[in-house]
């Protein structure tokens, strides 16, 4: 398995292919031996060969296509890690994809726990801020279709009546303003979001407070606002996990 890696390794530092002889020498193997591992290699999709030369695979570029998305997916948890710990409460990471509201990363603790997802997140984007930050984000038509297919419905005394009332308040929300519900998705519970523009796909940033702390909540919110900028690029590439 060692010299395998090796192997590949050497294959991976070669951009332009390597015959064999040379892999053998950049491996530190005996060329009966790479030729063995060469063969398996190709036979397995890891490596290729054309005209005498060995190039990556699509295997190993699937391997190494699953270690990047990895690495960002742990860029992301750890940010959310260091911002919840920063600000003293549950940060979340979401994206509108394919007609879909999904909550990418939650980054909560004992001391600042996150919402219980009691109704389905999908189906109630109107009354809570992810939602409604990502709904705020999309043009008319796509709003529309969205509550279409999960219409509004009443989840707390707080919650909004109706889809049009809904789509007035989205269209009052700001660019690159906080979009905040007080109690309209969990009852004891206010949330802020953050717009991020991350390409043509809506995302969002958000965080929750108990009501008691609702003072807390903008201040919070913008905090988080002003640390985005370091990881935009991360969370942007991040949607395709």
């Amino acid at each position: 398995m060692q010299r395998a890696m090796r192997l590949l390794e050497a294959v991976a530092e070669r951009e332009h292919g390597a015959p064999a002889k040379q892999l053998a020498r950049d491996a530190g193997l005996a060329l009966p031996t790479a030729y063995h591992l060469l063969r398996t290699l190709v036979h397995e999709g890891y490596l290729r060969r054309q005209k005498g030369l060995f190039f990556l695979g699509e295997a190993a570029e699937r391997l190494s296509s699953s270690g990047a998305q990895q690495k960002r997916r742990s860029t992301v948890d750890e940010a959310l890690a260091h911002w919840r710990d920063t600000i003293g409460a549950p940060v979340y990471f979401a994206i509108y994809r394919d007609g879909e509201i999904e909550v990418k990363c939650v980054a909560d603790s004992p001391s600042a726990p996150a919402v219980e997802e009691w109704a389905d997140f999908r189906e109630t984007g109107h009354a809570h801020a992810i939602g409604q930050c990502l709904l705020s984000q999309l043009g008319d038509e796509a709003r529309r279709d969205h509550l279409e297919r999960y219409p509004v419905q009443s989840i707390t005394p707080y919650t909004v009546r109706d889809n049009e009332t809904l789509l007035r308040r989205l269209d009052r929300i700001g660019r690159m303003e906080p979009v905040v519900e007080r109690q309209e998705y969990a009852l004891g519970t206010v949330c802020a979001a953050i717009p991020i523009t991350a390409g043509t796909t809506a995302a969002t940033l958000a965080l929750s407070l108990p009501v008691h702390q609702a003072d807390r909540l903008l201040p919070a919110a913008h905090q988080l606002q002003t640390e985005i900028g370091m990881l935009l690029g991360t969370l942007a590439i991040s949607i395709s996990i």
